[in-house]
């Protein structure tokens, strides 16, 4: 595991095959990264599904009001929600959605992300300016890149845990 520089910063999700760590940042998408860290803490992203994972694109999870394995769960629906919290205000910065970059999911509006993100598999330049990004993948990507595919996959894995790493 890499040195954590700034454990109030960092994200430890726990996958299938091992853990990854996120460097979140606060600086270019402070909203975004507040977001995560409250529903981290809340243990809301915990056994939440990948429901939309695109070879040679991205993985998206996220959806904690409907992709939750342990909780009425139907991959049908997973994806269609959020939190309970307000939508977030588009944080768009000059970060590129480089490989192993975390980017918000949202419909058309812009102002529309709320608990869904996604994890690029490559560099997606043509979402740079379009979706906000709040986190680097610094450790795990091997095991991101393992995470089953499919537009919902048929056996679809979860974040084990997903924690701020000053809490652990």
């Amino acid at each position: 595991m890499p040195e954590i520089k700034d454990p109030e910063n960092t994200i430890i999700m726990t996958l299938k095959d091992g853990d990854v760590i996120i460097q979140l940042l606060p600086d270019v998408a402070p909203g975004h990264v507040a977001r995560m860290k409250e529903l981290a803490r809340a243990g809301a992203y915990d056994n939440v599904c990948f429901h939309r994972v695109i070879d040679g694109f991205m993985a998206q999870t996220g959806d904690v009001a409907n992709g939750n394995m342990e909780k009425d769960f139907n991959i049908r629906r997973a994806g269609t929600g959020g939190s309970d919290m307000p939508d977030l205000k588009a944080e768009f910065s000059k970060i590129p959605h480089a490989r192993g970059s975390i980017g918000a999911a949202r419909s058309s509006n812009p102002d529309s992300a709320n608990s869904q993100f996604f994890i690029n598999f490559k560099d997606n330049d043509f979402l740079n300016g379009q979706y906000t990004v709040y986190g680097q993948v610094i450790s795990g990507m091997d095991h991101v890149d393992a995470i089953t595919r499919g537009e919902p996959p048929m056996n679809p894995d979860r974040m084990i845990s997903v924690k701020v790493a000053a809490d652990v």
